[in-house]
Parts: structure tokens; sequence; C-alpha cells
């Protein structure tokens, strides 16, 4: 098949207007809510509705800015210094154009939860372990919103691969990554009105001239944006210039969001000390994320690294082994006991003295 969702809900004008991946967010911290609620209740614990919202609020917080942080220290660190004259001015402000990490993510998490816990006079480690059930449910919503966007593709599948996915959006890199892919789109501007003969001039001249290249880029943009609102026709023509793909982001939908939501809810049913949630769910999510970046395309800009892996990978092994380490030490250091979601005692969740 090839990808012809739009990313918009519906616009408001060529550029602006609610996206799937602004309400997958919203659905993930409002299922969080839910569950939250459901848990503190089924547990009998001191958390009142008031404070799950809040909770909730800090959580949201705690996503939305170390998933951009995060992004911007891994991932792309010129948005650090990248400034304009223009709204959002900063460039780690300018979520619109895209860009979370959900390493960073997790981290931002983490602080929020140790916020919450003082502010409240809570264990910081049982509301790891509570934010660490309902995470999961948020990273499906994201990774399906990733796929109806058209991002964080897979990587090239054999073209008999029943799943495989041709992402238009692929030529957006063919300027800088594979320029003499180009011409084969000669075909497909043609449903443009442009002719093959002025598009292999524009693409000949876009590497000297600006002009040409920003032509060059307008008409991509126009291919993607005529796709996404139902140009059929035209999709069918540029089908065959594209790469098949594995659906990275389903697979990592399934995984890292399903997969891993049963196995820390399953583990939830029965008491346990805190942190065993919260270390359960860093070991599973590293896990399951390396697994998931051998299908996954790198990030175009960094691309491979040591021995192959990717940086999604190597985040994953040094979380992978954190994870390892604050099971154990928690399994030491934490004496309380949570009760599970199957049993309905009380819980003192008050800090340890």
């Amino acid at each position: 098949m090839v990808h012809d969702l739009n990313p918009f809900i519906f616009r408001i004008t060529e550029t602006f207007g609610p996206r799937w991946y602004g309400f997958a967010y919203l659905l993930g911290f409002l299922c969080a809510y839910l569950v939250i609620r459901w848990l503190v209740e089924r547990q009998n614990a001191e958390l009142t509705s008031e404070m799950v919202s809040d909770f909730v609020t800090f959580a949201a917080f705690g996503t939305l800015i170390g998933g951009r942080l995060g992004y911007c220290l891994f991932y792309d660190q010129s948005l650090l210094w990248s400034f304009r004259s223009s709204l959002p001015f900063w460039g780690v402000l300018a979520v619109n154009e895209g860009g979370m990490a959900s390493h960073g993510g997790i981290i931002g998490i983490v602080v929020a939860c140790y916020l919450f816990a003082r502010k409240h006079h809570l264990n910081p480690v049982y509301l790891l372990d509570v934010v660490s059930i309902v995470g999961p449910i948020g990273v499906f919503f994201g990774r399906i919103a990733n796929f109806i966007n058209g991002e964080l593709v897979g990587r090239v599948a054999p073209s008999d691969f029943p799943l495989g996915v041709r992402f238009p959006s692929d030529i957006l890199n063919w300027p800088q990554y594979e320029y003499d892919r180009l011409p084969t789109l000669a075909p497909v501007v043609e449903k443009l009105g442009i002719t093959p003969t002025h598009w292999l001039e524009v693409v000949k001249d876009s590497q000297a001239s600006s002009t040409a290249k920003d032509e060059l880029y307008n008409t991509l943009y126009t291919i993607i944006n005529k796709i996404q609102n139902g140009d059929h026709a035209l999709r069918d023509v540029i089908g065959p210039v594209l790469d098949y793909r594995y659906p990275s982001q389903i697979f990592a939908g399934l995984s890292e969001g399903v997969f891993t939501f049963l196995v820390l809810f399953f583990l939830a049913r029965k008491s346990r000390r805190p942190g065993v949630i919260a270390g359960s769910f860093i070991i599973c999510y590293s896990i399951v994320r390396i697994l998931n970046e051998m299908f996954r395309e790198p990030d175009i800009q960094i691309g491979y690294q040591a021995l192959g892996l990717t940086r999604g990978q190597w985040l994953s092994v040094g979380m992978f082994a954190f994870g390892v380490f604050m099971l154990f030490y928690w399994s030491r250091t934490q004496t309380q006991t949570i009760h599970g979601w199957m049993r309905g005692e009380n819980v003192k969740l008050g800090s340890r003295k």
C-alpha cells in the first residue's frame, strides 16, 4: 500500500488545524487518568480524585517537556541554538515541526513524579509504579499517530513483504541523501502540469540555485499534500518509485504499547514492593525498543553508530542496565507493601522516613 493518511483531523487553513498527533497525546492522558483512578480506587489508596487529576497534569507536562528536550539533546542538538525572527523564535519550541523522544519523555515523567511526591508527601517510587502501568497506553497512541504522520518509518522491506508500506514522505530526503532518485519523479510531477524536461532542469539547477531548490522542495511538498488530501491518481503514479518499508510504527505500538502494558498490568495484580513495576517497565521497554529498532530506519542525520546499532538502541542498552540496577536497589530499600489491583486492602502511600 501507498501511505496516504492525512495528519490533520481537519484543516482550518492549508497548514493549520488539529492533528492526530496532538489528539493521540490527549487520548493517552485521558486514558491514563481513567486507569490511575481505577487503580487507586481498587487499592483503596490515599490518592483522592483531585490528586489523580493533579498527578496526571504533572505527568503530562513532564512527558511533553522531557520528550522535546530529549529530542533536542539526543537527536538534533542544532535546535538548541536555532533562533528565528518569527514565532516561536527558538527551535526548541517549534514542536509544530515535530521531534519528540520517548527516552526524554520517560526522564521528564520521573522528574514529575518526584516533584509531585514532594508536594504531597507521598512515596515517589510508588508514583513511578503507577505511571509505569499507564505509560505504555500513551506510547501506543503515539506510535499510531507516528504512522498516520508517515514519520519514524521502517527500514526497507522486501517487495513481497505482505505488510510493506510505501511512504511518499520519503521523497523529502532525496534532495540531500538520494539525489539521483529525483529524476524518477518525472511522471509524478507531470500530473501537476510540470513537464519532465522542466523537472529535470529544476533537479539539475537545484544544486547551485536557491530558486530552483525552493521550487524543487515546493513541488515535493505539493505531491505529499495532494496525496494526503485524496489524490488517488497521484498516489498510484508515485507508488512504483518508492521503497517498501516495514510498518515499524505499528510494530512499536503493539510491542512498546500493548504488550508492555499487559505485562505490567499482570504484574500489578498482586502485592509487591514499590519499584517492582517501575523497574520492570524500564527493563521491558528497553528490550522491545532494541528489537523494534531492527525494523525502524535510523534517524537520517545520525545513521548507524558503534557495532551497527542505532542511537535509540544504545540509549535502550543504557536504560536496560539502569532498570536492572534500580529493580535490585528498590527491592532492597523499599520496605512497604503495595497491594495489587485484585485486592482491596488499604495502602499507606506516605513517603518513607
